[in-house]
């Protein structure tokens, strides 16, 4: 709108009141409303929908963030033309391809496919009518669904994510929403991910149960166990912002005496199907 104002485009209210033999294509972009036929027939080619993934792949609200979270390595633009009443299942007029660099963010890449977009549909405009003419429908299998991000995904998991699964997570939703865990029956957030920690114990033989912290006082970082190994935190939000060493000095010192990795209920960062169960564990220990 205010990009359309200052370079004095004309703006045109949603619903539009009279588009009859106006236009000759309407064009949607992250636009989350349904649209009946009788508004689609009234421009001679259609409307077109700029979708970031490669459909089928990832219809729906959040194509970008379900694309690294869930490690795809190849994605793209698809310029589609709008369905009655459905998202994302109309024909594909044109599609391009676009690799996912290497430890991008949902941030980032949308920024990359937003500019990709923009120039396929330009071309895509200048040469509507052959497009339409060879115009696709799309596959039958490989169809996925891009939910909308909640804040529900931000709970974590210890003992069922990896330390893959937890960047990323990060990297989808990091930039939104800190990613969250429990601890003694309070919601700590976690912030400043910096990825996979190595973590030598020195007893080989006793493993580390899921959400296990140690403090790395040469990293200043806090390490959390997962599933397949330990992921590190610079610093984390209780009632304040704390960071890895302050947490560690003002709360965890005293668990973390023994020099391992700690593994009793007010060491540990729980995760939250299991926070209440922790909770009755301390209150048990302590009659």
């Amino acid at each position: 709108m205010k990009f359309a104002q200052k370079n004095h485009l004309p703006v045109h209210r949603w619903p539009p009141d009279n588009v009859d033999e106006r236009f000759d294509v309407g064009v949607v972009v992250s636009f989350g409303c349904l649209l009946h036929e009788r508004l689609i027939n009234k421009f001679p080619y259609g409307i077109l929908n700029v979708h970031p993934s490669l459909l089928p792949r990832w219809r729906g609200p959040a194509p970008i963030f379900h694309t690294i979270l869930h490690g795809d390595t190849v994605t793209g633009v698809t310029i589609m033309q709008i369905r009655p009443l459905r998202f994302d299942v109309g024909p594909i007029l044109n599609q391009e391809l676009h690799q996912v660099p290497v430890d991008c963010t949902a941030e980032e890449l949308g920024a990359a496919l937003a500019t990709k977009g923009a120039h396929l549909l330009i071309d895509t405009l200048m040469t509507l009518s052959e497009r339409i003419a060879h115009k696709r429908e799309q596959e039958k299998t490989g169809a996925t669904f891009a939910p909308k991000i909640n804040a529900s995904m931000s709970w974590m998991v210890w003992e069922e994510q990896t330390c893959d699964q937890i960047h990323r997570l990060y990297r989808a939703i990091g930039s939104r929403m800190h990613l969250r865990t429990v601890w003694m029956g309070r919601t700590i957030r976690l912030l400043e991910f910096v990825g996979k920690c190595h973590i030598s114990l020195s007893d080989q033989n006793r493993k580390p149960v899921p959400g296990s912290v140690t403090y790395q006082k040469e990293s200043n970082t806090l390490a959390v166990c997962c599933k397949d190994g330990w992921v590190g935190f610079k610093a984390v939000l209780l009632k304040k912002r704390l960071t890895a060493a302050d947490f560690y000095n003002g709360y965890l010192h005293q668990s973390l005496q023994r020099k391992e990795p700690c593994q009793t209920v007010e060491g540990l960062f729980v995760s939250r199907k299991g926070g209440n169960a922790a909770h009755q564990m301390r209150e048990n220990s302590a009659l």
